[in-house]
């Protein structure tokens, strides 16, 4: 079981995400505001805190989060064994994991600002299954298929 450090949006694609307190997931869109929301495969992005804190360490640069474009930044999940298919449980929503990773395309504004991107290596995409209202510091659950 692990946490929501933060919840991420932003008005258009390949731009740094703003936090806000809570969000609306919406089944079969994604969440709600948000770019990436849409009839696809990645309508919601994760990536691990643990990994955004050592890549910060790394490059020793100061960073938020959003700075990779990833709407949730979680706490307490491995993320590095989840599948594709595997499912992820928050409050009453359901998310399904549909991709792992990702091609950076150019112009990226994270690649620009950062200099490097880890969600291609890092970055967990999912489908809303079933939609709710979350907030950060609800608890997250990972069920592997």
């Amino acid at each position: 079981m692990g946490k929501i450090i933060s919840i991420n949006i932003s008005e258009k694609k390949g731009t740094v995400k703003k936090a806000v307190e809570s969000a609306n997931l919406i089944e079969d869109f994604g969440i709600e505001k948000d770019a990436h929301a849409g009839n696809w495969h990645r309508q919601v992005s994760l990536l691990s805190y643990e990994s955004f804190i050592k890549f910060k360490e790394e490059v020793k640069i100061k960073m938020e989060p959003g700075v990779f474009g990833e709407n949730l930044l979680v706490k307490g999940l491995n993320l590095k064994e989840v599948k594709v298919g595997d499912k992820i449980q928050i409050g009453e929503g359901l998310l399904e994991v549909t991709q792992i990773g990702k091609l950076c395309h150019k112009g990226c504004e994270i690649r620009e600002i950062v200099g490097r991107c880890i969600m291609p290596d890092e970055g967990i995409f999912a489908k809303v299954l079933k939609g709710t209202e979350i907030k950060s510091g609800d608890e997250i659950c990972l069920e592997h298929m």
